[in-house]
């Protein structure tokens, strides 16, 4: 089984397939790659726990994802922001987006969600921090990073003929990675600085 392979039963809506499979591969590959896919399906299936109001084994998997992030070949905060998109995925189309776009480039300028509700486009920018104790996530969105999403959202309205009406919100997440209640806070219309 590969990565592709568990990405593909993941697609598929197969999560505990995909979790399984993972676990597996993780076993013997702890590579970048297989670390981000053990992430990612053992974020599905601690939805999938939650859901059906199984509290304990959602506990076990977050206990396992903040043990791999000790010994991952990954940054901490890299997989922290993977585990708070994904959050900030399953938050947004709770409340009825349609998911466009994830992780979209525009050169070396990237916009982390790209959502539709009716004719509104909505451009997301995802900020997750383990404690808020030094600096809002929000305030992370600092003036460079302002401009470059600017460029990116300019690009991404010109490829994709974008006629209809656009807005920037901006998601934080704050918790350890895999809490079981992490703190979200959707800000919409989250204003772009025009220095």
């Amino acid at each position: 089984m590969t990565v592709e392979d568990v990405f593909d039963l993941r697609k598929h809506g197969r999560v505990e397939d995909a979790y399984d499979a993972s676990r597996s591969l993780y076993a013997v590959d702890k590579s970048k790659d297989a670390t981000i896919c053990m992430l990612l399906t053992a974020v599905d299936m601690q939805r999938r726990f939650l859901s059906d109001g199984r509290a304990e084994e959602a506990e076990k998997i977050a206990l396992a994802l903040q043990r791999m992030a000790v010994n991952a070949p990954i940054a901490e905060h890299t997989l922290l922001g993977l585990w708070g998109e994904e959050l900030a995925v399953d938050y947004l189309s709770n409340k009825g987006y349609i998911i466009l776009e994830r992780d979209w480039h525009s050169a070396h300028k990237d916009i982390d969600i790209i959502v539709r509700k009716g004719d509104l486009t909505v451009f997301v920018e995802v900020k997750a921090r383990r404690n808020d104790m030094f600096i809002n996530p929000a305030e992370a969105v600092n003036w460079k990073k302002q401009q470059n999403l600017r460029r990116a959202i300019n690009h991404y309205i010109h490829y994709r003929i974008i006629d209809g009406p656009i807005r920037f919100d901006v998601i934080t997440i704050v918790g350890t990675l895999g809490s079981l209640n992490p703190e979200i806070e959707h800000i919409e219309d989250f204003a772009l600085s025009m220095r």
